[in-house]
Protein backbone atom coordinates (compact mmCIF):
# COMPACT_ATOMS: atom_id res chain seq x y z
CA UNK A 1 0.00 0.00 0.00
CA UNK A 2 2.80 2.39 0.90
CA UNK A 3 4.54 1.64 -2.41
CA UNK A 4 1.32 2.26 -4.37
CA UNK A 5 0.94 5.64 -2.66
CA UNK A 6 4.55 6.56 -3.47
CA UNK A 7 4.01 5.64 -7.13
CA UNK A 8 0.77 7.63 -7.19
CA UNK A 9 2.55 10.65 -5.74
CA UNK A 10 5.30 10.34 -8.38
CA UNK A 11 2.82 10.04 -11.27
CA UNK A 12 0.76 12.95 -9.96
CA UNK A 13 3.88 15.13 -9.66
CA UNK A 14 4.71 14.38 -13.30
CA UNK A 15 1.19 15.24 -14.49
CA UNK A 16 1.15 18.45 -12.45
CA UNK A 17 4.23 19.64 -14.36
CA UNK A 18 2.45 19.44 -17.73
CA UNK A 19 0.88 22.23 -19.71
CA UNK A 20 -2.27 20.09 -19.91
CA UNK A 21 -2.67 20.25 -16.13
CA UNK A 22 -1.76 23.93 -15.86
CA UNK A 23 -4.26 24.88 -18.59
CA UNK A 24 -7.07 22.60 -17.41
CA UNK A 25 -10.29 24.35 -16.49
CA UNK A 26 -11.77 21.20 -14.94
CA UNK A 27 -10.47 17.69 -14.35
CA UNK A 28 -12.38 14.45 -14.87
CA UNK A 29 -11.01 11.85 -12.47
CA UNK A 30 -12.05 8.37 -11.42
CA UNK A 31 -12.11 6.69 -8.04
CA UNK A 32 -9.38 4.08 -8.36
CA UNK A 33 -10.10 0.43 -7.74
CA UNK A 34 -7.65 -1.48 -5.50
CA UNK A 35 -5.59 -2.69 -8.50
CA UNK A 36 -5.37 0.79 -10.07
CA UNK A 37 -2.93 3.59 -9.32
CA UNK A 38 -4.52 5.70 -6.54
CA UNK A 39 -5.92 9.02 -7.76
CA UNK A 40 -6.02 10.68 -4.33
CA UNK A 41 -2.93 12.84 -5.04
CA UNK A 42 -4.64 14.22 -8.16
CA UNK A 43 -7.82 14.86 -6.19
CA UNK A 44 -5.84 16.82 -3.60
CA UNK A 45 -4.01 18.77 -6.31
CA UNK A 46 -7.27 19.61 -8.08
CA UNK A 47 -8.82 20.83 -4.81
CA UNK A 48 -5.72 22.89 -4.05
CA UNK A 49 -5.77 24.43 -7.54
CA UNK A 50 -9.49 25.20 -7.30
CA UNK A 51 -10.28 22.90 -10.22
CA UNK A 52 -13.80 21.51 -10.42
CA UNK A 53 -13.82 17.71 -10.49
CA UNK A 54 -15.99 15.53 -12.67
CA UNK A 55 -16.52 11.86 -11.91
CA UNK A 56 -17.76 9.06 -14.19
CA UNK A 57 -20.81 6.89 -13.77
CA UNK A 58 -22.33 4.34 -16.09
CA UNK A 59 -25.73 5.22 -17.48
CA UNK A 60 -26.96 2.41 -19.72
CA UNK A 61 -24.31 1.81 -22.39
CA UNK A 62 -22.57 5.13 -21.89
CA UNK A 63 -20.30 6.80 -19.43
CA UNK A 64 -21.42 10.19 -18.18
CA UNK A 65 -19.71 12.62 -15.85
CA UNK A 66 -21.06 14.58 -12.92
CA UNK A 67 -19.57 17.57 -11.15
CA UNK A 68 -19.03 16.93 -7.43
CA UNK A 69 -16.42 16.38 -4.75
CA UNK A 70 -14.92 12.99 -3.99
CA UNK A 71 -16.83 12.94 -0.69
CA UNK A 72 -20.12 12.73 -2.62
CA UNK A 73 -19.20 9.48 -4.40
CA UNK A 74 -21.19 6.37 -3.55
CA UNK A 75 -20.54 2.65 -4.15
CA UNK A 76 -21.93 1.31 -7.44
CA UNK A 77 -21.54 -1.81 -9.58
CA UNK A 78 -18.30 -3.77 -9.29
CA UNK A 79 -17.22 -1.72 -6.27
CA UNK A 80 -16.68 1.43 -8.33
CA UNK A 81 -17.45 4.68 -6.53
CA UNK A 82 -19.36 7.21 -8.62
CA UNK A 83 -21.63 10.24 -8.28
CA UNK A 84 -25.15 9.48 -7.07
CA UNK A 85 -27.96 9.62 -9.63
CA UNK A 86 -29.40 12.84 -8.19
CA UNK A 87 -26.32 14.83 -9.27
CA UNK A 88 -26.98 15.88 -12.88
CA UNK A 89 -24.63 14.87 -15.69
CA UNK A 90 -22.27 17.48 -17.08
CA UNK A 91 -20.90 17.44 -20.62
CA UNK A 92 -17.15 17.36 -21.11
CA UNK A 93 -15.98 20.59 -22.72
CA UNK A 94 -12.90 22.20 -24.26
CA UNK A 95 -10.36 22.81 -21.53
CA UNK A 96 -11.24 19.65 -19.58
CA UNK A 97 -8.48 17.23 -18.63
CA UNK A 98 -9.85 13.68 -18.69
CA UNK A 99 -7.88 11.18 -16.59
CA UNK A 100 -8.51 7.65 -17.82
CA UNK A 101 -7.82 4.30 -16.15
CA UNK A 102 -6.23 1.42 -18.04
CA UNK A 103 -5.25 -2.17 -17.48
CA UNK A 104 -2.26 -1.55 -19.74
CA UNK A 105 -1.13 1.04 -22.25
CA UNK A 106 1.54 1.87 -24.81
CA UNK A 107 3.83 4.87 -25.00
CA UNK A 108 1.92 5.88 -28.15
CA UNK A 109 -1.36 6.30 -26.27
CA UNK A 110 -2.95 2.93 -26.93
CA UNK A 111 -4.83 1.60 -23.95
CA UNK A 112 -6.53 -1.55 -22.85
CA UNK A 113 -9.47 -1.00 -20.52
CA UNK A 114 -11.70 -3.49 -18.76
CA UNK A 115 -13.58 -4.42 -21.90
CA UNK A 116 -16.77 -2.36 -21.79
CA UNK A 117 -15.66 0.31 -24.27
CA UNK A 118 -17.07 3.08 -22.05
CA UNK A 119 -13.95 5.23 -22.11
CA UNK A 120 -13.37 4.53 -25.82
CA UNK A 121 -16.76 6.07 -26.56
CA UNK A 122 -15.92 9.07 -24.36
CA UNK A 123 -12.51 9.53 -25.98
CA UNK A 124 -14.04 9.28 -29.45
CA UNK A 125 -16.38 12.18 -28.68
CA UNK A 126 -14.12 14.53 -26.70
CA UNK A 127 -14.35 18.14 -27.83
CA UNK A 128 -11.33 19.84 -29.38
CA UNK A 129 -8.90 21.22 -26.82
CA UNK A 130 -9.89 18.67 -24.20
CA UNK A 131 -6.94 16.49 -23.22
CA UNK A 132 -7.03 12.81 -22.28
CA UNK A 133 -4.39 11.14 -20.14
CA UNK A 134 -4.03 7.53 -19.01
CA UNK A 135 -2.39 7.27 -15.63
CA UNK A 136 -0.96 4.15 -14.11
CA UNK A 137 2.02 2.17 -12.93
CA UNK A 138 5.16 1.87 -15.03
CA UNK A 139 4.75 -1.93 -15.14
CA UNK A 140 1.49 -1.43 -17.06
CA UNK A 141 3.42 -0.09 -20.07
CA UNK A 142 3.70 -2.58 -22.92
CA UNK A 143 5.26 -2.34 -26.37
CA UNK A 144 2.04 -3.15 -28.19
CA UNK A 145 -1.60 -3.95 -27.64
CA UNK A 146 -4.27 -5.56 -29.83
CA UNK A 147 -5.91 -2.36 -31.09
CA UNK A 148 -9.35 -2.55 -32.71
CA UNK A 149 -10.95 0.23 -34.82
CA UNK A 150 -13.20 1.28 -31.91
CA UNK A 151 -10.23 1.61 -29.50
CA UNK A 152 -9.42 5.28 -28.96
CA UNK A 153 -5.93 6.43 -27.93
CA UNK A 154 -5.23 8.95 -25.19
CA UNK A 155 -3.20 12.11 -25.74
CA UNK A 156 -0.74 11.33 -22.98
CA UNK A 157 0.39 8.45 -20.76
CA UNK A 158 1.74 9.23 -17.28
CA UNK A 159 3.32 6.74 -14.89
CA UNK A 160 5.49 6.92 -11.84
CA UNK A 161 8.49 6.66 -14.21
CA UNK A 162 7.68 9.05 -17.06
CA UNK A 163 5.40 10.87 -19.48
CA UNK A 164 4.73 9.92 -23.09
CA UNK A 165 2.78 12.10 -25.50
CA UNK A 166 0.99 10.78 -28.53
CA UNK A 167 2.12 12.24 -31.81
CA UNK A 168 -0.96 13.01 -33.90
CA UNK A 169 -0.93 11.33 -37.32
Amino acid sequence: MREAQAFADQAAARLLETTAWREAQRVALYAALPDELPTAPLQAAARSAGLAMLWPRVEGARLEFALCGADALVPARFGVRCPPAEIPASNLTAGDLVVVPAVSFTREGGRLGRGGGYYDRVLGSLPMRACSVAIGYDFQLVDELPIEPQDMPVDMVVTNAGIWRRVAA
